[in-house]
């Protein structure tokens, strides 16, 4: 597998990825794919950050969305925000998801970055795991507060 930053032709691939998600807080499976065109073009666009894709002869087989962010803490230190990690279903298993997760981990050193953090979703315990097993660290409890309307299942 290959871990290069995502093309504009990428967009259906990325969005067939993330509608595999069995844990998902939205279903957008009516959305037609050109209803992300806005959002993949300003997120590609920012240099800021970086949307990744893992690619298998030719075909897009993983994803994952790192935002780069400065803080005051750690001297002004800049952090690797991890989002929408995704491989696909059926190559689930056989270190896809640990490649591309190295290769952030190799993107923040290379930019000097102190820190690279995610969330993952409570119910995730396999993903969990993974993480763990690459050495993050259950450090905090992430929270979210939902505007508008509200993710299914939650009341």
């Amino acid at each position: 597998m290959i871990v290069r930053e995502a093309v504009s032709t990428d967009l259906d691939q990325i969005v067939a990825l993330q509608r595999e998600d069995v844990i998902r807080e939205v279903r957008e499976d009516d959305v037609p794919v050109s209803a992300y065109r806005a959002a993949f073009d300003e997120i590609t666009a920012d240099p800021r950050q970086q949307l990744l894709v893992g690619e298998v002869g030719g075909e897009v087989v993983a994803t994952a969305q790192v935002t780069w962010i400065r803080r005051l803490t750690y001297v002004g230190g800049e952090m690797g925000v991890v989002e929408s990690v995704r491989v696909r279903a059926d190559l689930r298993g056989r270190g896809l998801g640990e490649r591309l997760m190295r290769h952030v981990v190799h993107l923040a050193g290379a930019r000097g970055a102190v820190r690279v953090e995610l969330t993952t979703n409570a119910q995730r315990e396999a993903a969990r795991r993974f993480y763990e097993r690459l050495g993050f660290v259950g450090s905090h409890v992430g929270m979210k507060l939902y505007l508008g309307s509200r993710p299914e299942g939650e009341a």
